[in-house]
């Protein structure tokens, strides 16, 4: 298994076509990819499915993808705070759809797509509108709904350092989503702060490993993709 390095953001998410569903890192702009997110913007694919911890803040990032009018639908736990303003005019405006998925059932679901679990119950959601549709079973006398795994085409996270081979550390609260998403996509891209050599990595604090990495972009002192 090889990945791409030395790349920029831009080559990055070339292939990243018209009707893809990725996922992107969040926690607001903690985790967010930042130079991945407006390279995907200057991509200019239509008809995307976003999915996120929120649904963007202020006009940078998530927020600017979101205006550009390209982004279909998000799924997402969080989908108004107070400087949610551009997924608030576009939802009023119906020009984006909305899937509200509780934050616990987001990472499940994000997980199981990994795991390669088919689908798994939760009692997250059950006597909610959240829950209508969908099978439910009564397990040991507790009342579950039936949730499916979210795959996506691509994921854009973001990491701290990565290895020449493509393993992940994270820093703090950016380790979120991250995490679940570069195992539930079918390509992978990380954009990270420092690219160390093989083997400087400490085995036991790298939470993801290479094999669920394909492309690594890397940030200048700026925190622009060199």
């Amino acid at each position: 298994m090889s990945i791409t390095h030395d790349i920029d953001a831009d080559a990055a998410v070339a292939d990243i076509t018209d009707g893809a569903t990725v996922l992107i890192g969040g926690f607001g702009t903690a985790g967010q990819p930042m130079e991945l997110i407006d390279a995907l913007r200057r991509r200019g694919a239509t008809d995307l499915t976003v999915v996120n911890n929120n649904a963007g803040n202020g006009d940078q990032g998530l927020a600017a993808l979101l205006a550009t009018g390209n982004v279909r639908k998000i799924v997402c736990s969080f989908p108004r705070q107070r400087d949610s303003w551009v997924f608030d005019e576009l939802y009023r405006a119906g020009r984006i759809e909305l899937e509200v998925v509780p934050q616990g059932n987001l990472a499940e679901r994000l997980r199981a797509a990994g795991a390669g679990i088919g689908a798994f119950f939760t009692p997250t959601g059950v006597g909610t509108t959240l829950a209508e549709g969908k099978e439910q079973r009564t397990i040991d006398g507790r009342d579950y709904v039936l949730e499916y795994p979210i795959h996506g085409d691509f994921a854009l996270i973001k990491a701290h350092r990565a290895d020449r081979m493509g393993n992940l550390v994270y820093r703090k609260t950016a380790r979120n989503f991250g995490p679940v998403m570069a195992t539930a996509a079918r390509t992978t891209v990380v954009e990270v702060g420092e690219v160390v050599e093989t083997g400087a990595l400490d085995p036991e604090h790298i939470i993801t490993p290479a094999i669920f990495v394909d492309r690594v972009v890397q940030l200048n002192d700026r925190g622009v993709a060199r």
